[in-house]
């Protein structure tokens, strides 16, 4: 294995992105970027890390900070559970470890939003210890570069690829190992054209031996897609807007929207200012309809969001606005809520 060693981390000392979390891999920095790059590309989490750092320089700095703010500053990543997860894990390094990470395997998988793969990733370039990655780059490459065809996502798969990551690990220099690897399967080994032709790993490569490299890696589509329908009410007094609190466990936890009615199928404004529901909402107060929006489409993991937007002003304040999680706020204050990407391309549409 020390060849693929020696490739990978030469090919990496020549390859490598600029990017500022390895300027100074402490394990905050290190930590704080692989969270923010799960789903994310890496040209879009860049700037949200910069802000992040220049916000919060520290983990204590982080853990200080309340909820709501962290969730403001992560607006447009989406998957807002990790922004949660983040907040929730500062607090438990600063409660439990003075505000220092552990360098322990075992203890960092046991905090908050942290895994298998972040952990090791702390582990292996923070603090030197042999713990291999895998994430989407390693698995590719790995499936790849040993043909393998069980799928990475399930069990016997996962299972598979994380004893071959650990196999292939450099345990000299396992966080150098680890980002070449994923820098490789970035950059390199990509999911769709990689130039074999030129790949330092080509005589090593058992699916470009077999013809194989477009049909690696294997993945089982288990996930039905659902369609929801959401009719949300812009309901304007003077220049307020009543806002909604999204404090259940559905998407969106503890971001802000507007009210909402959701329905089975696309319904129209009319029939929506004719229910039960609306009437409820509103306390049969006296309003008249300003605005129907078009329609949204706004794809998520496993469902598709299609939205409309009935913008309404209402004569008289409503009374039971606690009891129904509604804040009643400025509209020129509605950038100081953290709220999800689709009621932002509303805003600002």
């Amino acid at each position: 294995m020390n060849i693929i060693h020696d490739t990978l981390i030469n090919w990496f000392a020549e390859n490598q992105r600029d990017l500022p979390w390895r300027h100074n891999p402490s394990p905050y920095e290190v930590w704080l970027s692989e969270v923010i790059l799960q789903q994310t590309r890496v040209s879009q989490g860049r700037d949200y890390y910069l802000r992040f750092i220049e916000r919060w320089p520290t983990v204590t700095d982080l853990a200080q900070a309340t909820e709501e703010e962290v969730l403001k500053l992560w607006q447009g990543l989406g998957y807002y559970s990790r922004a949660r997860n983040l907040h929730q894990c500062a607090q438990q390094v600063v409660e439990q470890y003075g505000g220092q990470f552990p360098s322990d395997f075992e203890k960092l998988r046991k905090l908050k939003g942290i895994g298998d793969y972040t952990a090791a990733a702390i582990a292996s370039i923070a603090f030197g210890l042999p713990h291999a990655v895998v994430d989407g780059n390693v698995y590719r490459v790995l499936s790849r570069l040993f043909d393998i065809d069980t799928p990475i996502n399930i069990n016997e798969g996962q299972k598979r690829f994380a004893l071959l990551a650990d196999e292939l690990l450099d345990r000299e220099q396992p966080g150098l190992h680890n980002q070449a690897l994923m820098e490789f399967g970035a950059l390199h080994c990509t999911p769709q054209n990689p130039d074999c032709l030129l790949c330092p790993l080509q005589v090593h490569c058992l699916a470009f031996s077999n013809n194989t490299v477009a049909q690696r890696p294997v993945k089982v589509r288990r996930t039905e897609i659902k369609t929801r329908y959401l009719n949300y009410l812009v309901i304007l007094f003077e220049d307020k807007v009543y806002l909604h609190k999204r404090d259940d466990s559905d998407i969106w936890k503890n971001l802000y929207d507007f009210p909402c009615i959701e329905t089975k199928e696309q319904a129209s404004a009319a029939d929506i200012l004719q229910s039960d529901e609306f009437s409820q909402l509103i306390e049969g107060k006296p309003c008249f309809t300003r605005k129907v929006s078009r329609l949204y489409t706004h794809k998520l993991t496993h469902r598709t969001i299609i939205a409309q937007f009935i913008e309404i002003n209402l004569e008289e304040e409503l009374l039971q606005i606690q009891t129904k999680g509604l804040t009643l706020t400025r509209e020129s204050d509605l950038g100081n809520y953290p709220i999800p990407r689709l009621i932002d391309l509303y805003l600002n549409t």
